[in-house]
């Protein structure tokens, strides 16, 4: 049986944009493994494996579901150690739970009040109610009121990327040589950024608009199969 993700998507079934989903379907990319990416609405999450999981990307590998990016890809490494290894060892684990904490607390936060509306906008119908009461819950206040100080945000924003371009001073991934499942978290964001807002407000010289073309090649461009704003 072929593994399949259920992977977040907008109206249209074919605009993946979830940072989390994306970090998935690049750690089976990066495993060889075949899979099919299966479009799933917000309101569609509650009907994969009878309400297995509240959130999105769901790996069902032969009936073993798994839920959240990082549980997905340790899951990978482990049922399929003859595979290109997504940690290079308990050493990149560690090293990806740092990167992880940078990319959710910092990157994922400037992107939420830069892009919120364009997500919002992007969603099937029947999602944006849901969409706009529960990030309203979570974050205080309207959606609106989030993004009012977008052009700040924007302003800002290339600031934030700084550790990434030190590292970017010495090796062409932050796994070095070759890309880790550390690269996949910050390209999750990026990515995300990418299909919802666009890149505007980075320079088109910046060494991590670089990085993230060599991302965005990998495993046979599957990072372009979706289409930048």
């Amino acid at each position: 049986m072929t593994l399949a993700l259920y992977s977040l998507c907008g109206a249209n079934p074919q605009h993946f944009f979830s940072p989390h989903c994306w970090k998935a379907v690049m750690a089976l990319a990066h495993k060889g493994l075949a899979f099919e990416e299966i479009p799933t609405t917000y309101a569609g999450i509650a009907k994969i494996g009878g309400g297995f999981s509240p959130t999105l990307p769901v790996l069902d590998d032969n009936g073993h579901l798994v839920t959240d990016s990082f549980a997905i890809a340790l899951y990978l490494e482990e049922a399929y150690p003859d595979r290109p290894s997504l940690f290079g060892g308990e050493g990149g684990k560690a090293l990806s739970r740092m990167v992880e904490g940078y990319s959710q607390m910092v990157i994922h936060t400037a992107i939420m009040r830069m892009a919120l509306m364009d997500i919002h906008g992007a969603l099937d119908e029947g999602d944006k109610a849901y969409f706009r009461e529960s990030r309203e819950q979570r974050l205080g206040r309207k959606l609106e009121d989030v993004v009012a100080n977008r052009a700040d945000e924007e302003a800002a924003f290339a600031a934030k990327l700084e550790p990434m371009r030190h590292m970017l001073k010495f090796q062409p991934f932050i796994g070095g040589e070759t890309p880790l499942f550390a690269d996949y978290i910050v390209f999750g964001a990026l990515q995300w950024l990418r299909v919802t807002a666009g890149l505007s407000m980075l320079a088109p010289d910046d060494p991590v608009v670089a990085w993230l073309d060599r991302c965005l090649d990998l495993h046979e461009s599957r990072g372009r199969t979706v289409t930048a704003a």
